[in-house]
């Protein structure tokens, strides 16, 4: 039985601009710097392995990202334009307060609507995708009023 999930994991380009983003959006910086040695490659399988990790934490302390910039050895695969119907990692979604408001704070990083549509879920949320710098793709929902 899982107790809670600790944190999920995307791989970068460029640490610093996606760290700043990530910081638009509401997420602090709880701690930065390179990991390597045997026991981490013994743990993904990479063997001899250098990578600069950052780790973002949401502003309640229940949710974080892992932003990881391979160093060692070079990335091998690239999926980030993928469309949201293909297999595997699809999206990371945040609940926000103002939609309208997060949505211009991140288009200031590049951040733009997948759909040119922002979708009333059932007067429970307004919903959309974005795309954010490297092509990371967020869904943003602000909940609604009422129960």
């Amino acid at each position: 039985m899982a107790l809670k999930m600790d944190n999920m994991g995307i791989v970068v380009e460029d640490l610093g601009t996606v760290i700043d983003f990530f910081r638009e959006l509401g997420l602090e910086l709880e701690g930065q710097g390179v990991i390597e040695g045997e026991w981490a490659g013994a743990v993904t399988g990479l063997g001899d392995q250098r990578v600069e990790v950052a780790m973002m934490r949401t502003p309640d302390g229940q949710g974080r990202l892992e932003l990881s910039r391979f160093l060692e050895p070079q990335v091998v695969a690239d999926h980030r334009t993928a469309p949201v119907n293909a297999l595997g990692y699809l999206r990371v979604m945040f609940s926000v307060d103002d939609l309208d408001d997060t949505l211009e704070r991140l288009a200031r990083h590049g951040a733009q609507l997948v759909s040119s549509e922002i979708v009333n879920y059932e007067g429970v949320y307004r919903l959309c995708y974005v795309r954010g710098p490297e092509g990371i793709l967020l869904g943003l929902a602000q909940p609604l009023g009422g129960s």
